[in-house]
């Protein structure tokens, strides 16, 4: 069978990726990065306690009606400063009219093959730099400068086919960036292959030699899984439990010189919904979480309520000053809304967990009843 070829991007004298006309010679060309980019030891700052998330989330297509508003809201709760979305099954003019629309300043997209594949990366420019390296339908290489400090440090986003023939080609090709550069790095995406024998559920048993030779270019590479908290598995094929297939594919790894710039990075498995991939975030400063007490705030919905000008009446109902009035107002506008309309935001919260606590039982101890439980959520 003819060795499949990958089509290539250059950029600004950055990497080259030249592809020989017959198929027995690709080679990655090393051309100007070395000069461009600051020495390993520029690089390491690791006092700077700079928060900086990426999130990487296979959509399996990006029109569905709930695509947007579901980035949107990932976005206000974990403020990833890079999003990369997989298997986005659209490309080109199409792509950037969805993406201008979404809350991030840059984006790099590449084509899919025929309607499969596409990947996205967006990122937000007060947050990080990006320049692109390179890519190829399967991979996007960038340069990353986090703002507020002074690292840098190389970003490759997968989204590996699901053909073995066409991974072949990933893996020669990430084995070749590894020989090209000593800055911090990190590959994250969608590799489709799991690693080890613990990372799937039902189904065939894992391809001995196809994880060998995963594990074999992490290790030419000098990749380390950086792990994961949350559910086992982050895909499912959501069938009933005697075709259940479960899968960890969607990873992180890094080099020892980027776990020496963030020895505290932590990769989470997110509530999965909307997709058969959960979002994977990692968190290179994890947060500490602080409880504030939030200010009033007043929400125009409460106008359409037929109960609310009463509200209204008993606060000024009383000879008082205007302090008084106001503080009166605002506690019996709050409880009025807790008993009216509850907060919707933690009953949300509540849902989530209670859906991400039956993903993380499927996991370990699957039943029919859990897996009904869940689509029901």
């Amino acid at each position: 069978m003819q060795e499949l070829q990958p089509k290539f991007t250059t950029v600004k004298g950055k990497w080259q990726i030249i592809v020989a006309e017959s198929s027995e010679k690709k080679e990655w060309n090393l051309k100007r990065e070395v000069e461009l980019m600051p020495s390993y030891d520029e690089c390491y700052t690791p006092t700077h306690p700079i928060i900086m998330n990426i999130l990487v989330w296979n959509s399996r297509g990006v029109l569905k009606p709930n695509f947007q508003e579901y980035v949107r809201e990932l976005v206000r709760v974990h403020n990833p400063a890079i999003l990369v979305i997989m298997e986005t099954r659209l490309g080109g003019e199409r792509a950037k009219g969805i993406t201008d629309r979404l809350p991030f300043d840059g984006a790099i997209h590449t084509e899919t093959i025929g309607y499969v594949g596409g990947l996205w990366l967006l990122w937000n420019f007060d947050l990080v730099e990006v320049v692109q390296l390179a890519n190829t339908e399967q991979e996007v290489h960038v340069e990353v400068k986090v703002i507020a400090s002074n690292l840098y440090w190389i970003l490759c986003a997968v989204y590996a086919s699901p053909t073995s023939a066409e991974r072949y080609i990933l893996w020669e090709n990430l084995i070749k960036v590894a020989g090209l550069h000593n800055k911090p790095w990190v590959i994250a995406g969608d590799f489709n292959e799991p690693l080890l024998g613990e990372d799937k559920f039902g189904g065939r048993p894992v391809s001995i030699s196809r994880s060998l030779l995963f594990k074999d270019y992490s290790d030419k590479c000098n990749m380390v899984d950086l792990g994961f908290s949350g559910p086992r598995y982050m895909w499912t094929n959501r069938k009933d439990l005697n075709n259940l297939i479960q899968e960890r594919i969607d990873q992180f790894f890094t080099n020892p010189s980027w776990c020496l710039l963030y020895p505290e990075a932590r990769v989470t498995h997110l509530t999965r919904c909307h997709s058969d991939h959960c979002p994977v975030l990692m968190e290179a400063v994890p947060k500490r979480v602080t409880h504030l007490n939030r200010p009033f705030k007043f929400q125009s919905f409460w106008l359409s309520n037929p109960s609310f000008p009463g509200v209204v009446m008993r606060a000024w109902s009383h000879t008082r000053n205007l302090s008084a009035s106001i503080e009166k107002f605002t506690n019996e506008a709050t409880q009025w809304n807790k008993n009216q309309f509850g907060n919707i935001f933690e009953k949300k919260r509540r849902l989530m967990a209670r859906l991400n606590g039956i993903q993380r039982t499927i996991a370990s101890n699957p039943t029919s009843h859990l897996i009904d439980l869940e689509n029901q959520l």
